[in-house]
C-alpha cells in the first residue's frame, strides 16, 4: 500500500486565511494527482504557523521548542512532501513564516519536495516567489517544485486569472517529486545479521 503525508505549512495571520486556503488547494491538488500516481492514501496536514507563534518566539530565544512546536517539526521534517506558503509583506514572506524555518535543523528539509506559495493584495509582489522563497529553500537544500503559485487579491473567483490551472500544475508538479523520490526507509538491524561464526570469534578474540 502506497502512503504519503504532505505537510502544508501556511503562515496567514487571519481566519478566515487567504494563505490557508491556497494551502489546501494546492494541498487538494496535490492529493489528486498523488493518486494519479498510484497513491493508495495521500494525508494532507496543515500546519498553521499563527497557532505556534509564542512558541517559536520561545524557541529562537531559548533554543529549544515546545513539545506541541517539537512535533509540528517532526511533521514538518518527516513529511513525503512540503507546501509553503506565505502571504506577502514588504515584497517578501512574513517574519512569522521565516522565523518557523529558521527553527528547523540544519539538513532536515534536504532533499524534501517543496511547492511554494504566496498571497497579497496586488499582483505586483508575484515575483516574491522567486527572489525570496527559492532561495530560502535553496539554503535549506530542499527540492523546489519549477512552479511557485501566488494569489492576488483579485484572482480568487475569477476564472480568467488563471489561479485554478496554476494550482493544478503546481498540484501535479509536486506529486511528481514526491512519488518519484526514494523514501527513506531506516535499515533493519535483522535484516542482514551478523554470522554466529563471527560472534564467536569476537567474543573469543581471534
Amino acid at each position: 500500500m502506497t502512503t504519503y503525508t504532505i505537510a502544508a505549512v501556511s503562515a496567514g495571520l487571519s481566519q478566515p486565511s487567504s494563505t490557508r486556503l491556497l494551502a489546501d488547494r494546492l494541498g487538494a491538488a496535490a492529493t489528486a494527482a498523488l493518486r494519479g500516481h498510484g497513491a493508495d492514501d495521500v494525508r494532507v496536514v496543515p500546519v498553521d504557523v499563527r497557532d505556534h507563534a509564542h512558541a517559536l518566539t520561545d524557541n529562537v530565544l531559548t533554543g529549544f521548542p515546545n513539545s506541541a512546536l517539537r512535533e509540528v517539526l517532526e511533521t514538518v521534517t518527516g513529511a513525503d512532501g512540503l507546501i509553503a506558503v506565505t502571504p506577502v509583506f514588504n515584497a517578501s514572506y512574513s517574519g512569522l513564516f521565516k522565523t518557523f524555518f529558521d527553527v528547523i535543523e540544519p539538513g532536515a528539509l534536504e532533499g524534501v519536495p517543496v511547492l511554494l506559495g504566496a498571497t497579497g493584495g496586488t499582483a505586483r509582489h508575484s515575483l516574491a516567489i522567486d527572489f525570496a522563497l527559492r532561495p530560502l529553500m535553496a539554503y535549506l537544500r530542499a527540492t523546489v517544485a519549477p512552479t511557485g503559485v501566488y494569489a492576488a487579491s483579485e484572482d480568487w473567483g475569477s476564472e480568467e486569472s488563471g489561479l485554478a490551472a496554476r494550482i493544478e500544475r503546481a498540484g501535479g508538479e509536486l506529486a511528481a517529486l514526491v512519488a518519484g523520490r526514494a523514501p527513506a526507509v531506516a535499515p533493519d538491524p535483522y535484516e542482514q545479521p551478523t554470522p554466529f561464526e563471527q560472534l564467536l570469534r569476537s567474543a573469543s578474540g581471534a
